[in-house]
């Protein structure tokens, strides 16, 4: 018998004794609270007795309380399992997982299902380890569902490090990891079958070793229905869920195959109020609804909150206050198969949150594990810090660029060029062709038509690469900002209304070994350096960081002129060539949908 089964099944036995035993008691008793049932949803009255790290019952526990039991009056207050965010990535906040959860547990998060896919398409298997290493030091329950397939499109993107199915037992059979995260790899079913067939090989392949050693399987399937949906179900094993559903029509299809869907409510992307008119409009049963972050930026964590933010949007689209916190809850407790989280019951971990304002989801205390963790929005217990191995930074393989090694090309003095063109609050993008002006056989920005110069730079020292195309949308008015932050293989990715910033701002984050940097006229307006990978600070509090990005943020656009909202951010997902219709990654601009590479200029 493994040890933490041992050292379960002794505290379990504790809890017998202090149910039957009249000379033993509770270590705390939340007293007169309004108890959220997440099984039969109900509200009703009852204490909550708390004995270790486990809820000993809820109900009457006056005779659970003795001289040494800490009662806590909770009359008014709510009493909830703690919340899970069943889809994040802690690169996404730039933030260590520490740093993340001094900010997310005193909103009520005490369970996260990280993706650290990111780091591993730049430092591999190694840099995703050592992301796990970090999270077992900390008192809220952190697991992984890390990526089968890296990069995701092979021939079309340059990653840092290569992960396929041979890499699976090495890291699945760590108790931290879940299981498989978003097979983004199989997210472009038509064209991946017809010119990437081995990339699915290779799937199905990690995918039978995961269920068989009992490990779940999370899917991406964006914009997908029918015979393609179906398709990319059956490679995930039958059973997956979809952090990309934008559609009450995706969100029916997919409740009705089965699927959990994951509705993202992040900074920069946001599909709640779309995905759950399905069930405010057409009834449909909301088990496998989960409400997610996945990408979060430290200003939102500190001034919105975290999960209990989500709720709080959920139950404003007009959805029943407790079943929205089954969406938070008991549904992702049920998909991932945690038995002992998601409810309030006997046996059950006491991972709690107190809520103050039910509508407006206020956390007044949270317990960890039945130890007080935050009170009133402010941590009780110390987390330290966290510092990264060396082995780890200075992920920055590549020496500065020239100007000319930015410029897009064209003969005469008017060229057609190809655009991506921006969607606010999406990562999906649309396309179109625009007439700009040619000085000295290179193609100038335009202004007036909102295009610009988009650029990825090969950074892990593989390639070299630069790949070019265009971007309308972004609402930049001068200079340029550049950042190593840029899905899914994290190459340098940089857009400006001039070229001479441009190669500047490039060459700026080369120099920090990772970050963000904005340059007007030749001169640094603001930068962050991100040394873990070029994706994360170690060296910023989640305070430091997020007083850093409201900064950068108001200097994007009090000095740049940048219109458009969370702009790093937007700016990472236009490199993301797992989700239509038109990217750009270090080998160029890419047609999403027809799996190839386009010249930026229409020849």
């Amino acid at each position: 018998m493994k040890a933490e089964n041992i050292k379960k099944a002794v505290q379990y036995r504790k809890l017998i004794d202090v149910l039957l035993d009249s000379n033993q008691y509770a270590d705390i008793v939340l007293k007169d609270g309004y108890v959220i049932n997440t099984v039969t949803r109900e509200i009703y009255e009852a204490d909550v007795a708390i004995k270790g790290e486990y809820i000993l019952m809820v109900g009457d526990a006056s005779a659970l309380i003795g001289s040494r039991t800490k009662v806590e009056a909770v009359k008014g207050k709510f009493i909830s399992p703690g919340f899970i965010d069943s889809h994040m990535h802690f690169e996404s906040a730039m933030l260590t997982c520490t740093e993340f959860s001094r900010l997310s547990i005193p909103t009520g998060t005490t369970t996260i299902v990280a993706d650290p896919h990111e780091i591993g398409n730049v430092l591999g298997v190694h840099g995703m380890q050592e992301m796990i290493k970090e999270a077992k030091t900390l008192p809220n329950q952190i697991y992984f569902t890390v990526p089968c397939a890296v990069p995701d499109a092979p021939g079309l993107e340059t990653a840092g490090f290569d992960v396929n199915s041979s890499h699976m037992e090495e890291l699945l059979n760590d108790p931290y990891v879940q299981g498989i995260g978003e097979i983004q790899s199989f997210s472009n079913i038509g064209p991946v079958y017809e010119n990437a067939p081995e990339l699915i090989d290779d799937l199905v392949a990690a995918v039978s070793y995961a269920e068989s050693i009992g490990k779940t399987v999370e899917g991406n399937a964006p914009a997908l229905f029918g015979k393609e949906l179906a398709a990319h179900i059956i490679s995930g094993g039958g059973h997956v869920s979809c952090h990309e559903t934008t559609t009450k029509e995706e969100m029916m299809e997919k409740l009705r195959y089965g699927v959990s869907v994951f509705m993202r409510e992040g900074s920069s992307q946001r599909n709640m109020a779309e995905c759950i008119r399905a069930i405010t409009e057409e009834g449909m049963d909301s088990r496998r609804a989960i409400l997610v972050s996945d990408d979060m930026v430290p200003e939102d964590l500190l001034k919105d909150g975290h999960m209990n933010d989500i709720i709080r949007r959920t139950i404003a689209q007009g959805v029943d206050p407790v079943e929205a916190i089954q969406m938070g809850t008991i549904n992702p407790a049920t998909h991932f198969g945690f038995k002992d989280v998601g409810i309030l019951a006997p046996g059950k971990r006491a991972n709690i949150a107190i809520i103050s304002n039910l509508n407006e989801m206020i956390i007044d205390q949270v317990y960890l594990s039945g130890n007080l963790a935050a009170a009133r929005g402010e941590l009780t217990i110390d987390l330290g810090s966290y510092t990264y191995p060396e082995s780890v930074k200075k992920s920055v393989k590549r020496g500065h660029v020239k100007v000319e090694d930015l410029h897009i090309k064209a003969n005469g003095s008017r060229a057609r060029v190809r655009s991506i063109v921006a969607i606010p609050f999406q990562n999906l993008t649309s396309a179109q062709e625009f007439n700009l002006n040619v000085s000295n056989g290179v193609v100038q920005p335009c202004l007036q038509q909102d295009v610009l110069p988009l650029i990825v730079v090969e950074r892990h020292g593989r390639t070299g690469n630069i790949g070019k195309a265009f971007l309308n949308g972004f609402k930049l008015q001068s200079g340029a900002i550049a950042e190593s932050v840029a899905h899914d293989t994290h190459n340098i990715i940089v857009t400006g209304t001039n070229y001479e910033d441009m190669v500047t701002a490039v060459n700026r984050v080369i120099s920090m070994d990772g970050g963000i940097a904005m340059i007007k006229d030749g001169k640094v307006v603001g930068d962050l350096p991100l040394r873990v990978g070029g994706l994360i600070t170690d060296e910023l509090s989640g305070q430091e960081v997020s007083e850093k990005i409201t900064e950068l943020t108001r200097l994007a656009e009090s000095e740049l002129g940048c219109g458009i909202p969370v702009p790093f951010m937007h700016l990472s997902f236009w490199s993301l060539v797992t989700s239509p219709e038109w990217k750009i990654t270090d080998m160029g601009l890419i047609d999403v949908n027809k799996f190839e590479v386009l010249s930026p200029v229409v020849e």
